[in-house]
């Protein structure tokens, strides 16, 4: 049997008679890292809220932590780390106080100790002194995840986590994370980076309440089925006039170049041969990228 840590089908979730989440089907393997993708409003943070049970969905059933979602939702929040997308804690409080804080709201044994073995694991030892709203962004960022930490959790919630920071930081927290997979912590992480979808096991997109497409990187390049190609030496007007062609669904610039993507192989190939011979212009095939892929989907999932 395979460990499920997250098991669920159908969980909707309305407001004011809008359907947010639509009969969401998902599985998270343990020690996974799972990319949660999608636009602003597709419902990302809904999911992720019912399946820790912070919300009740309306309808739907299933497992966290092999917890019913629906009747066990006091004892999976205590075993779940949540790190929401706005940075939550006390500014005005040292690093170690807010994790002291937090170890008192755990009622953990020993906080003290575990305060300082966390500090020493996220490398904010020397700054354990230092006020939270002086910190960085990445600095928040990590004290945030130390806070997750704390309570030693079997899962562990990012709502697009390493919004606003700077490269280095959210490769920094990348390799945390992947740290924290590797001892068979199970992640499910939202993110809107496609260089963030790419270090994940596995993703799922959704769109306005409905679960598109799911599987490895690789996989969800093979269900969207998209072909792409590079133009070099492009007019000024070519996105334009690309848009137009048979068989073009999208037209994204990439630095001197144009990738052009379409489903129906033979009929955008033959489009382009015919536009790159007119303007005296090379195209070549190349890979499809995940950004390439996610845009499509968001074009086939508008909102309702």
């Amino acid at each position: 049997m395979t460990d499920l840590v997250i098991d669920v089908k159908g969980l909707t979730k309305r407001f004011d008679g809008r359907t947010v989440v639509d009969g969401l089907d998902l599985q998270v393997e343990r020690g996974a890292i799972y990319g949660f993708l999608g636009p602003n409003g597709s419902g990302k943070t809904t999911s992720i809220r019912m399946i820790c049970g912070l919300l009740t969905a309306d309808a739907g059933s299933g497992t966290c932590l092999g917890l019913d979602v629906l009747r066990d939702s006091a004892t999976i929040k205590q075993q779940v780390g949540y790190m929401t997308q706005r940075f939550s804690w006390w500014e005005d409080l040292t690093i170690e106080e807010n994790l002291r804080f937090a170890a008192r709201m755990h009622q953990l044994r020993q906080p003290r100790q575990v305060v300082t073995e966390t500090l020493e694991r996220l490398g904010l030892t020397s700054r354990r002194r230092q006020l939270a709203g002086s910190l960085s962004g990445g600095w928040k960022q990590r004290l945030a995840l130390a806070a997750c930490l704390l309570h030693q959790p079997r899962l562990l919630l990012l709502d697009e986590p390493t919004a606003g920071v700077d490269p280095k930081a959210r490769r920094d927290f990348w390799a945390e994370i992947h740290a924290l997979a590797r001892d068979g912590l199970t992640v499910l992480v939202s993110t809107h980076y496609m260089d963030e979808a790419e270090r994940c096991h596995r993703l799922a997109y959704i769109a306005y309440g409905k679960l598109l497409a799911e599987g490895t990187p690789d996989e969800i390049l093979t269900q969207v089925g998209l072909n792409t190609y590079a133009l070099t030496g492009a007019p000024p007007d070519a996105v334009a006039e690309l848009s137009a062609l048979s068989g073009v669904e999208q037209v994204v610039p990439f630095g001197l170049r144009l990738h052009v993507s379409g489903s129906n192989s033979e009929l955008l190939k033959n489009s382009l041969r015919d536009y790159a011979g007119a303007h005296r212009i090379s195209f070549e095939p190349v890979e499809s990228s995940l950004e390439d892929a996610f845009i499509a989907l968001m074009r086939g999932g508008e909102r309702p």
